[in-house]
């Protein structure tokens, strides 16, 4: 018999299936806590419930824990993960130790279908989506390997691994509600940010949704033969529907924007193209993150200069542009932005505390 998937089913769902089954409903609140707030990932771990109620959960239904394959430690703290999910695929996650945070990097599909030049994950092919339940137990992985490893409590959470985030849009919406939720993880919307290629409509649609979570957007350059070049996604979202969106999507949340800008040598360091991200910052509240590119198999891009990178961040601050320099951690490992193409090496035990 083929059994459902009982974490994709609602609480009322679980309720009915009580009802049928003449079991008092009550039951259903109380497995839904071991689902979601509990995080159980057995029905066995249920023990407030009776062995024969957990039998019937056992023989109807089924929890698809994702559970952790392989494991690198870097020698910055930071903790690459291979996530093995129930039907033997693969995505990664990453632990992000700093001195004022604790990041989960999670993914949102298997694969990508982006196919963006810089990035590792858009030689893969997109292979699925993952669930909702997926995509939370990575978090809930995450999170516990912060506390057992650097006893620190997990702080943030971005949707930033493999693959683009709003073309999984139902289930990305679905993990958030369930790790905001106070019957689930309880943690806050403004410690999730999830970051996007640049898809216009689903963009103006998390506005219409009034999401309250984080949005970066992967922007790289502000010229769109540029951004075309190294992101195909711009011919189909120019960055004048990319610019109209993100204002939509401001009028609705009223949250600021944060743009992402991997700066490479000779292609986007150039001050002409600090003035177009400049200029582009106009249209939104926003603050950039300027990121140093992080090199992958066969990539025809190289970091650029420290000083050119200090040029360029000195006039988007002159033009009062809120900027960061964010320096990659994990890359020793394969770890870094950009870089997670499931090329984990053998495991090796966190020893860091």
């Amino acid at each position: 018999m083929n059994k459902r998937d009982i974490r994709a089913l609602s609480l009322e769902e679980i309720t009915d299936f009580f009802n049928t089954n003449n079991e008092k409903t009550f039951r259903a609140k109380q497995v839904y806590e071991w689902l979601w707030k509990k995080s159980a990932i057995r029905f066995d771990e249920m023990t407030n419930l009776s062995i024969t109620t957990r039998g019937l959960l056992e023989n109807n239904f089924v929890i698809n824990a994702v559970t952790i394959n392989d494991q690198q430690i870097s020698s910055d703290r930071t903790i690459k993960n291979a996530f093995k999910l129930f039907d033997q695929h693969v995505v990664e996650g990453v632990l992000i130790p700093t001195t004022n945070r604790m990041t989960a990097c999670i993914s949102s599909q298997v694969g990508c279908s982006l196919t963006c030049k810089f990035c590792a994950t858009g030689k893969l092919q997109r292979l699925r989506n993952l669930n909702a339940d997926e995509i939370y137990d990575q978090v809930v992985l995450l999170k516990k390997q912060a506390e057992n490893n650097y006893e620190t409590p997990l702080t943030n959470i971005v949707y930033m691994g493999m693959g683009e985030p709003l073309l999984n849009y139902s289930n990305v919406i679905k993990s958030v509600e369930k790790i905001t939720s106070p019957e689930g993880l309880n943690m806050s919307p403004q410690r999730i940010t999830i970051s996007t290629a640049g898809i216009a409509k689903m963009i103006k649609k998390l506005g219409d949704d009034k999401v309250k979570f984080n949005l970066a957007v992967s922007l790289h350059a502000a010229n769109d033969e540029k951004r075309s070049h190294i992101m195909p996604i711009n011919e189909q979202n120019s960055l004048q529907a990319l610019a109209e969106a993100l204002v939509y999507f401001y009028e609705k949340t009223e949250c600021r924007v944060t743009y992402e800008y991997i700066i490479f040598k000779d292609f986007n360091d150039t001050l002409f193209d600090a003035k177009e991200l400049a200029d582009f910052c106009m249209h939104v509240p926003c603050k950039v993150n300027v990121i140093e590119y992080n090199p992958i198999d066969d990539s025809e891009f190289q970091q650029t200069t420290e000083p050119r990178l200090k040029a360029f961040t000195n006039y988007l601050e002159s033009r009062n542009v809120i900027v960061n320099v964010r320096r990659s951690r994990g890359k020793d490992i394969d770890a870094a932005c950009g870089q997670l193409a499931n090329k984990n090496k053998a495991v090796q035990k966190p020893v860091y505390k």
